[in-house]
């Protein structure tokens, strides 16, 4: 061996050198094996819980640019129109307004304020996730979607126990002390159970950098992943698992008395139209549950349980984000369908919109055989 190798074979051998080389690539690093086809960013970043090194997806997410403007548009193009319809018909009734107008009026007004949000969010999607907007606006848009989400759920939940009691109880006079005052006041109190609920999202929910572009978190930035996890989750327990179950259970007790005779022991359990409107509302209040909230909320869970997991592979990962954010633009469908629980809950609202319908058509038909 020629002396200028044996100097190079002295030097890299040597202690000092083996201690620089360390610091300059540490082993951890250079033992990491990358797929080249898999498009991942290294973030080396300390947890909350330890100091071990996370490997942080950049999701494949073009399926957004194409679903949630396209579903986003019909939503708003339906919703503002229908909430407003709603409103309006409600509010000129105001003098006599039942307690169940009372609940469905707080409805549309929370499906109303979030309609309206909607062509940032189309904006926001349609330019390849580009956000504008500052991040006071990416807070509020977060905010008035989580909170039209849960007040839907609890105002629906409302509606469902007070007819319930209205069928199951059409004897008790404890439900009917207060009248439109106490209804009132339950609904003043869902709104405060709501702000209260949602009101961190504006802690997490935020502005960022990604592939040069500002975007808007949905649920928080990738390094307070581990921070949501926990408010995500009671998130999901208070303001919709729970209301949940306890619509489920109302409906199986409607349905089981429904089932009944129209005179059962000797006492009229309601009457036929009384019946109607109890099943209709069924109907509507299941498929908006099974539609909207449901699928949202176990995708949601699953994807906020996999993104906490420290091992977890990349494509599990981008898997379930597609899955939960493909379930997202179907969350805020509610805001057209709950318009429809009051179509159909409404008879006097049924018949206007007949009438309506059928002056429309004969002015056509008018202008055609002119």
């Amino acid at each position: 061996m020629w002396p200028g190798a044996v100097k190079m074979q002295h030097f890299l051998n040597s202690p000092s050198t083996e201690t620089l080389i360390s610091r300059m690539f540490p082993t951890e690093f250079l033992s990491t094996s990358l797929e080249p086809t898999e498009p991942i960013t290294i973030d080396i970043s300390a947890s909350t819980s330890s100091n071990v090194s996370s490997l942080r997806c950049t999701y494949k997410e073009d399926f957004k640019q194409i679903l949630l403007p396209t579903v986003y548009i019909v939503v708003f193009v339906l919703g503002v129109p229908l909430n407003a319809v709603v409103i309006l018909k409600i509010w000129r009734t105001r003098p006599h307004i039942s307690r169940n107008n009372v609940y469905m009026l707080n409805l549309a007004i929370a499906d109303f304020l979030y309609v309206l949000s909607l062509p940032l969010l189309i904006y926001n999607y349609a330019s390849h996730d580009y956000w504008p907007f500052g991040e006071f606006a990416c807070k509020m848009v977060r905010f008035q979607f989580y909170s039209n989400l849960h007040g839907s759920i609890l105002f629906l939940t409302c509606i469902s126990v007070h007819r319930y009691i209205g069928i199951c109880h059409p004897f008790a006079v404890w439900h009917k002390q207060g009248g439109r005052k106490m209804a009132w006041l339950i609904c003043a109190a869902v709104w405060v159970v709501v702000a209260l609920l949602c009101a961190p999202t504006f802690n997490f929910a935020a502005t960022g950098i990604q592939r040069n572009r500002t975007v808007c978190y949905d649920l928080s930035t990738p390094k307070r992943s581990l921070d949501y996890y926990p408010y995500g989750m009671v998130l999901t327990f208070i303001g919709f698992l729970l209301p949940f179950l306890g619509v489920m259970v109302c409906y199986c007790r409607m349905a089981h008395v429904l089932c009944r005779p129209a005179s059962y022991q000797g006492v009229s359990v309601a009457t036929g139209e009384k019946r109607d409107r109890a099943v209709r509302m069924i109907l509507v209040v299941a498929a908006v549950f099974c539609i909207s909230f449901l699928p949202f909320h176990l995708t949601k869970t699953m994807y906020l349980v996999v993104r906490t997991l420290p091992d977890a592979p990349c494509k599990m990962r981008n898997l379930f984000a597609i899955v939960y954010k493909s379930t997202r633009p179907f969350a805020s469908m509610n805001s057209f369908l709950d318009p429809i629980l009051f179509y159909f809950t409404q008879p006097r609202y049924r018949r206007s919109t007949r009438k309506f319908m059928l002056r429309v058509t004969t002015l056509r038909e008018k202008g055609t055989a002119s």
